[in-house]
């Protein structure tokens, strides 16, 4: 008997994970990165949502332990994230995030999920990771400014008349070039690591020299990527000024849709991390199950909210929308190398906001924004304690 509530408890624990996966990939992970190229009639609404959940799904499963395994072992201290524990807190999670869903109250799953998870926790008897918890809110507190500045940054290069457009964005691309060839893929993985980059993969092939403890081979194969990047993008701009920017926006809203699988997936599958040596089920599985229910949100869900935040980003130009999407790629980047559960509506916002001001803030609604902060930091609060009231509650009902 006992056994078989166990074996309730996790079933009841991967449907509620699932479900969170799906509301993902069909919110903002799903909707978010390519918008802009839709507006911008880069891409048509479905077959942008078919791309987006193709790669999606290939982010969360390269990319996505790292997210996955701080979020399931890195919130609390002590082996307290049960099946009961990670039950109670992705139901609440999942719940939460329908509410906003259903109710249109916009809930954010990262601050939702790590505030139900660390509810739980601590609830069980676990101790608070305060060096996590500066990470995380630390990166937090700055992906406005951060985010923000950089998009302002980039918006207003792109709109300085004295640098042209056919230089500034080869320049960007090239800047992406490098940041993609300095990721880490678990495909790409050597040395005793768990995943490597495409720097590193090279590097490993070519002598190895280093400078003041700089692996050169590394730096030259990251300019050699940056140039092949930035050429590419060149050449489409001197073919065609308005279709090269278009072709940028499609990558960069591919590199996106990656980034937030690797950065997403861990807030639906995260707490089942300590339960896997119950089903012998290997952390891999655990990330395609994940990355299929961001696949599944993406292509059931998110065409809509693509269609509808396209008008929004139509509105901004190739120019802004090319100034946001850089930096949420970085950033999200960031998070996923660190291991931190971030909000990618965060994320897209604070760059948003920020290629807003370069124009002269068009488009930022102030009040908007206030009420998107209180949201965020509500959707914490309310989820931690929802969270630790009712595992407290039903561990004096039912002994959990």
């Amino acid at each position: 008997m006992a056994a078989f509530g166990t074996l309730a408890t996790l079933v009841v624990a991967a449907l509620a994970s699932l479900f969170m996966a799906w509301a993902i990939g069909a919110g903002s992970s799903g909707s978010t990165p390519f918008a802009p190229a839709v507006g911008a009639n880069a891409i048509s609404v479905m077959r942008a949502g078919f791309i987006v959940g193709l790669l999606g799904f290939a982010g969360a499963f390269l990319q996505g332990a790292n997210v996955t395994q701080a979020v399931g072992n890195d919130l609390v201290v002590g082996n307290v994230l049960t099946a009961s524990a990670a039950t109670v807190a992705l139901i609440l999670a999942a719940g939460l995030v329908a509410l906003g869903v259903f109710a249109g109250y916009p809930i954010a799953t990262a601050f939702t999920v790590t505030g139900a998870v660390v509810g739980v926790g601590l609830a069980n008897g676990g101790a608070p990771a305060w060096d996590k918890y500066q990470q995380i809110v630390s990166l937090w507190v700055l992906t406005p400014f951060l985010g923000g500045g950089a998009a302002y940054g980039t918006a207003r290069l792109l709109r300085n008349e004295s640098v042209p457009e056919r230089v500034a964005v080869p320049v960007l691309a090239g800047i992406v070039g490098a940041i993609v060839a300095n990721i880490d893929f678990a495909l790409l993985a050597g040395g005793g690591a768990d995943a490597g980059s495409i720097a590193g993969y090279v590097a490993r092939s070519l002598p190895a020299v280093d400078a003041g403890g700089v692996p050169l081979g590394a730096v030259a194969v990251t300019l050699a990527v940056a140039l092949l990047a930035a050429a590419a993008v060149a050449r489409e701009m001197r073919r065609d000024e308005a279709a090269g920017q278009r072709r940028f926006l499609l990558v960069l809203g591919g590199l996106v849709a990656f980034s937030a699988g690797g950065s997403q997936v861990g807030l639906a599958i995260g707490p089942l991390v300590p339960l896997l040596d119950e089903v012998a089920l290997p952390l891999p599985a655990l990330l395609a199950g994940g990355g299929l229910g961001l696949l599944v949100g993406s292509w059931t869900g998110a065409p809509r909210m693509i269609k509808a935040l396209a008008q929004d980003y139509s509105s901004l130009g190739p120019r802004r929308s090319i100034a946001a999407m850089i930096p949420s790629f970085a950033i999200a980047q960031v998070a996923v190398a660190l291991g931190i559960p971030v909000s990618f509506n965060e994320i897209i916002v604070s760059a948003i906001v920020g290629s807003g001001f370069a124009a002269g803030g068009a488009g930022v609604s102030r009040e908007k924004m206030v009420k998107t902060v209180l949201a965020w930091a509500g959707s914490l609060a309310l989820a931690f304690g929802l969270s630790y009231g009712v595992f407290t509650a039903l561990a004096l009902l039912f002994g959990l």
